[in-house]
């Protein structure tokens, strides 16, 4: 299920159009919380799909990823009044969305024919961690690169919770390790750990694959 901006900002009115597009963060949060429940929206349209690539991405079932996106920004909406606005935003609503992703794995973890479910689709082309060089499009380099996709994707579905999260935040969204250890809430030194051991993993896991 798809989250509606409508439902959160409790209106029941179409969204409007976008008024703080051109905002920080920071400054459409203050406008929200100053009392402007649109600005809201703006929130939502700018990390909806985000958030639903990374959730997706680390747990593997797109509807239950939609699911929890939802989530998200109905905490979000419930607790932005708490929020330390001195802290980035992103850092925040990414954090939120990790724990509850993590939260879901371990639930798997009761049932083991679920553990790591498989990641379905493909990963959008500037999101890979694997560069596909040739550029040709004759149908065998396309085939070549839908496999190439499906083993990588397959082979982080492998990696464990802890390591899969960091692994998903550095190498697919982008994230700095301070962004990193500030949504995981480990210390750098935890981090650069975790995405080395994540990357050496990734590494064993895909080579033979490629032989």
């Amino acid at each position: 299920m798809a989250f509606t901006v409508t439902e959160a900002v409790g209106t029941g009115r179409p969204a409007p159009a976008r008024p703080y597009e051109t905002w920080d963060d920071a400054r459409v949060v203050g406008a929200f919380l100053g009392g402007n429940p649109p600005a809201f929206t703006e929130l939502v349209v700018r990390y909806q799909t985000r958030l639903l690539n990374f959730i997706y991405r680390t747990i593997g079932d797109r509807e239950r990823a939609e699911d929890l996106v939802q989530e998200v920004f109905i905490r979000v909406h419930r607790h932005l009044h708490r929020f330390d606005q001195s802290k980035k935003f992103s850092t925040w609503v990414y954090t939120i969305a990790s724990n509850l992703a993590k939260n879901e794995l371990r639930n798997r973890s009761r049932n083991p024919l679920v553990l790591f479910q498989a990641i379905k689709t493909q990963w959008e082309s500037d999101h890979r961690p694997v560069q596909f060089e040739d550029s040709s499009s004759r149908p065998d380099d396309l085939y070549r690169k839908r496999h190439l996709r499906e083993l990588v994707e397959w082979s982080v579905a492998q990696l464990p919770e802890h390591h899969r999260v960091v692994f998903v935040l550095r190498e697919l969204e982008g994230k700095s390790y301070e962004e990193i250890a500030d949504i995981t809430r480990c210390n750098l030194g935890t981090v650069k750990s975790r995405l080395n051991r994540a990357r050496a993993s990734f590494a064993a896991i895909i080579a033979p694959l490629l032989d």
